[in-house]
């Protein structure tokens, strides 16, 4: 396995994947995989460029989906938040028999608005963004953390927790975080839906300021084999603001495809 990506490994059963989001790294997701660990083995990667990982010459999509398969486990079912889920769905849709299913946790098939595609970013907000990011770093992603955390009612709480989490690793390689802005900005997979041969599960929340609910139903119309889950109250980070209702959820789709899991 590649050496330039950092990898973690918790639990033992069928192998679950997780990919993070845009400017974190993978211990964000460490306390929710740790409920997880129970019922699955679950992979826990870092993006190139960011947290431990390297960036790697080939910040592409092809190039980073191809980093994190040679770190991951033969076949998998891959979960993906915000940057992560168009990453999973990109694997999903080029790289299908490494994924045994794709499940998109605040992300979706296409992250800025087109004239096809109205149910997501405004494509001016985006580019103020990107922007911002080139002009003042640490603004920049202290404003991003602020849009996740928008709306709960802890919201000051979960948003230093993010910041601590954030800061226990190096900060992400500014090629790193650009590479993935443009991900953001012109990938569209909405294509690869209707051939999508393997389970979707689409789980947004309802109080999402960057993936508007609406792009799950529209998204479940596409796939054949997807399934959409609101979550109610939940903004950008369901699986820390509703980490039992996310478990859940996930574990219910999983079992229906040999996760050896028996009771919730």
């Amino acid at each position: 396995m590649s050496s330039s990506i950092f990898r973690e490994t918790l639990g033992a059963g069928v192998d679950v994947v997780m990919i993070h989001g845009w400017g974190m790294h993978s211990g964000v997701w460490r306390p929710f995989a740790q409920t997880l660990s129970p019922y699955c083995r679950v992979t826990l990667l870092d993006l190139p460029g960011h947290g431990a990982s390297r960036a790697g010459a080939d910040l592409s999509l092809d190039g980073i989906a191809q980093a994190l398969l040679a770190n991951a486990p033969e076949r998998a079912h891959w979960l993906g938040w915000s940057l992560g889920a168009t990453l999973a769905l990109y694997i999903a849709r080029h790289y299908p028999q490494r994924a045994l299913s794709v499940t998109l946790l605040a992300g979706s098939a296409r992250f800025t608005q087109a004239g096809h595609w109205p149910h997501a970013m405004e494509q001016a907000v985006f580019a103020r963004f990107a922007q911002g990011l080139m002009d003042d770093y640490h603004a920049t992603v202290l404003r991003f953390l602020g849009l996740q955390t928008w709306g709960l009612p802890n919201a000051r709480l979960v948003l230093k927790q993010l910041q601590v989490t954030l800061a226990q690793r190096a900060e992400p390689d500014r090629r790193a975080l650009m590479a993935g802005l443009i991900i953001l900005r012109d990938i569209d997979l909405l294509e690869a839906l209707p051939s999508l041969n393997m389970p979707l599960l689409v789980m947004l929340g309802g109080r999402d300021r960057l993936v508007p609910s609406e792009a799950g139903s529209a998204i479940a119309v596409l796939a054949d084999q997807a399934e959409y889950c609101l979550i109610e109250g939940a903004g950008h980070i369901p699986f820390i603001s509703h980490a039992d209702l996310c478990r859940e959820r996930l574990l219910a789709f999983w079992v229906r495809y040999d996760c050896r899991q028996s009771s919730l």
